[in-house]
């Protein structure tokens, strides 16, 4: 980092030794002047921005990460933006959640107080909820936004602050940016701390009881849990918000035989039993997997910090349980829906499902065979919510979801929702078993059926003000020069969602991409291969999609075949981490 700007950021460190900020900041804040300068560089080098999760970061002093001001600028921002929206409300009315992190409860109590103090009433969750309750208590109440105090799945260091339209989907373009320039405009004199506690309304059993209720109505094949009411399922919410609502709604669905993780089941922001909590990763989930192997379970789940992700491990042909990806689960979700849409007799030819344009293809051929519209979307469920918004009356939302773990079920709630994926996926078990069938073995027809897609997930990790400029030069670099070849298999396509074109690298002809611009380029293979390059937008990487398919034509062949890919996606794999 060169002089000059080093400067900058001394000088933005020192504006919080001044005025409104308390002591403890500003003791911290000269720590950093004086002895950690490569700390200070990041702490202060930028505002924190909403990205596809709205705003999050390590917490700390700084303008750069989660604290009382930074969250409280924010919200000042975004009441200040409420109240130009819609001034001719008599009310305007917010709803707000956390989850389990530590400092989640200040800074959700923090929010509540800033909103108040604007004359904003507040409906507030009495202790933490998960994620998708709070989407619904948004509509519930009628309100105009919602915030909700949680870092996801990230490390312990992190928390953020997700941001909720009317809708009860997150803040989508231009409200995002807009909150933003609202915030920027505001010094921390400006934010009104003091709430008025008349202004906050406690709510808690009364929306959960509701939100349950919606949940169940979801369920297709209430006969099948009957029968198959006593499948051995292990769930865990890995120190998170899930750890009341999935088993309530395990047991509202007709389950009975629920198994817990109790060391799991503790609440706390330290996530102390795992390295990240993060259900992706098989180390989160090792603990389960133990019970499972134990009790010879039939399906294991758990959920992220604020249960809107979900991943599950089922058994293998060979008997052994193995993590499924956020593909398969979606397939699997996407397939069974459809198929009891059908028998139910409840497509009536105005239905459509949604999937992310990073998520694997064989939701568009699962969809094709049903007659079901089929969406494609940027990454995020706030896109999600903008899609199920702009077909309100006029179609039928059934199911959609994403590569990272993420699925909805039904327009009730406005974002992902693991509580009503791990009920469903419950059903699909009991529905797989009536018909003497291991959910994995269903996964397999589906294969048979539509094509083995396998997909792969590259995170390059880059972090601070460097690691932020070699990305932007790498996604430079991908969009300047695309390769004409990788590994001796032709690019024949190029899609760049930030240029919104899609161009024929054999004709040069160009095809306008109808999505709102997104720093993601696609790179289509002649086998039908699908490579996606993006930048997170909620930690520092830059991911790389991969996607191959194959043919299955028999069950035997699956571990054959699926060794064939798996090598495949590793040379894509290799090839990009070289």
């Amino acid at each position: 980092m060169n002089e000059e700007n080093l400067i900058k950021i001394q000088k933005r460190a020192k504006n919080w030794l001044l005025g409104s900020f308390d002591e403890f900041t500003k003791t911290k804040v000269k720590e950093l002047l004086e002895n950690n300068s490569e700390e200070l560089k990041d702490s202060f080098y930028k505002d924190l921005e909403f990205g596809t999760g709205g705003l999050r970061g390590i917490m700390g002093v700084g303008t750069n990460r989660m604290n009382k001001y930074t969250v409280g600028m924010a919200t000042q921002g975004l009441a200040n933006y409420l109240k130009k929206n819609f001034k001719n409300l008599k009310e305007i009315k917010v709803s707000i959640a956390h989850d389990c992190r530590n400092n989640s409860r200040f800074f959700a109590e923090t929010v509540a107080d800033v909103f108040s103090a604007n004359d904003i009433k507040v409906y507030l969750f009495e202790s933490l909820r998960p994620t998708p309750e709070l989407s619904f208590a948004i509509r519930h109440f009628s309100c105009q936004s919602g915030v909700n105090i949680t870092a996801s799945h990230n490390p312990k260091e992190y928390n953020g602050f997700k941001a909720y339209w009317k809708d009860g989907g997150q803040l989508i373009n231009p409200h995002d940016i807009n909150v933003v320039n609202e915030a920027r405009k505001i010094n921390i004199e400006d934010v009104k701390f003091n709430g008025k506690k008349e202004k906050i309304f406690s709510i808690g059993k009364e929306i959960d009881e509701i939100y349950l209720e919606g949940l169940k109505k979801l369920s297709l094949s209430p006969e099948i849990i009957e029968r198959n009411k006593d499948i051995k399922i292990v769930y865990t919410p890995i120190h998170g918000t899930g750890v009341k609502m999935i088993p309530e709604s395990l047991k509202n669905y007709g389950f009975s035989n629920i198994f817990n993780v109790p060391e799991q089941d503790k609440i706390d922001g330290n996530f102390p039993t795992v390295i990240s909590p993060n259900p992706e990763n098989a180390d989160a989930l090792k603990m389960a997997l133990d019970k499972a192997k134990e009790i010879d379970a039939d399906i294991v789940m758990a959920t992220d910090p604020d249960a809107d992700r979900i991943g599950i491990a089922v058994k293998d042909l060979k008997n052994n349980f193995i993590l499924l990806n956020g593909n398969q689960t979606n397939a699997i979700l996407i397939d069974y829906l459809l198929k009891k849409w059908q028998e139910n007799g409840k497509l009536k030819g105005k239905e459509y499902v949604i999937n992310t344009i990073v998520s694997s293809e064989i939701i568009k051929e699962i969809a094709k065979k049903y007659f079901v519209e089929y969406y494609e979307v940027l990454t995020g469920f706030k896109f999600f919510a903008e899609m199920i918004e702009k077909n309100e009356n006029k179609k039928t939302y059934i199911g959609g979801g994403e590569e990272s773990y993420g699925f909805l079920a039904g327009d009730f709630v406005r974002d992902k929702d693991a509580v009503s994926a791990a009920s469903l996926i419950a059903e699909v078990v009991a529905y797989a078993k009536d018909n003497k069938k291991t959910i994995f073995e269903y996964l397999i027809d589906i294969y048979k059926e539509y094509g083995f897609y396998k997909e792969s997930l590259l995170n390059i990790v880059k972090k601070g003000q460097k690691g932020e400029k070699e990305i932007s030069e790498m996604m430079g670099n991908f969009r300047e020069n695309p390769p004409e070849k990788i590994n001796n298999i032709n690019v024949i396509l190029k899609k760049d969602y930030l240029l919104r074109e899609e161009i024929c690298l054999k004709t040069n002809k160009i095809k306008k991409i109808n999505l709102p611009k997104s720093n993601v380029l696609q790179f289509i293979m002649e086998d039908g291969s699908k490579i996606s390059v993006r930048p997170s937008g909620t930690e520092p990487k830059i991911k790389f999609y991969f996607s191959v398919k194959e043919n299955l034509k028999s069950k035997k062949d699956f571990y054959e075949l699926q060794e064939k890919l798996d090598n495949k996606l590793l040379d894509f794999e290799n090839y990009f981490n070289n």
